[in-house]
């Protein structure tokens, strides 16, 4: 246990789970689409629906998905800063089943029109867990980089990546394979211990049968 299970995160807010957690929601979100967002619609669920107003839960978030961390004292003042930088945000009321209290799903729509979503949850003392990417399961914290690979379910592709990976003496620190059935499309997530670079990302999107490729980066921006 450390220190920071204790007395929690460093943080700008009232609430580990619905304001530190609901910011680095954002914040992992900003990271995977990797540019600027135009246009985002976040659904809360449960208590984050419920309570969040008042814990800031929404101001949190946009924060988070303008590139701030849960100590940026600009947090209070995300909703301005969002219109300054041209992002639009609405807000719904999510309806899922069986989702933890603390969840939020954004759709978010880049400058270049790249749309990704997500579903992700808070999971208290400023941890997150991101559920969903583009409908498909997944399940990492964004404590590592972490490369997502959308491919169809086919034979090889799981060692084309697992290959790139060696060949850059990348080590794996977790892997989950999970698909929507067989033949369909699936899904790979691999936490990683070295960051990837940029030239075998673009050397895996051009193979085929590799639908899309997502990438968290820790690296500062």
């Amino acid at each position: 246990m450390s220190i920071f299970d204790i007395v929690g995160p460093v943080m700008v807010g009232p609430s580990s789970s619905h304001t530190a957690g609901a910011v680095r929601i954002g914040y992992i979100c900003y990271k995977l689409i990797d540019e600027p967002i135009r246009k985002v619609e976040i659904g809360l669920y449960g208590s984050f629906l419920a309570t969040g107003k008042g814990h800031g839960t929404d101001k949190a978030l946009v924060a988070g998905l303008l590139g701030m961390e849960p100590d940026d004292i600009r947090v209070p003042e995300s909703f301005e800063l969002a219109e300054q930088a041209g992002m639009e945000v609405i807000f719904y009321a999510a309806k899922l089943a069986h989702a933890n209290p603390n969840t939020a799903v954004l759709h978010m729509t880049g400058e270049s029109g790249r749309e990704l979503d997500i579903e992700a949850e808070s999971v208290g003392g400023g941890r997150i867990r991101i559920c969903k990417i583009d409908g498909l399961d997944a399940n990492f914290s964004g404590d590592y980089p972490t490369l997502i690979v959308h491919n169809l379910d086919q034979p090889g592709h799981v060692t084309e990546v697992t290959s790139m990976l060696g060949h850059k003496s990348i080590n794996i620190a977790t892997m989950q394979l999970y698909r929507a059935c067989p033949g369909g499309h699936a899904v790979m997530v691999l936490e990683c211990d070295q960051e990837v670079p940029k030239e075998s990302l673009k050397w895996l999107e051009h193979l085929e049968g590799i639908l899309k490729v997502t990438y968290l980066s820790l690296k500062d921006d």
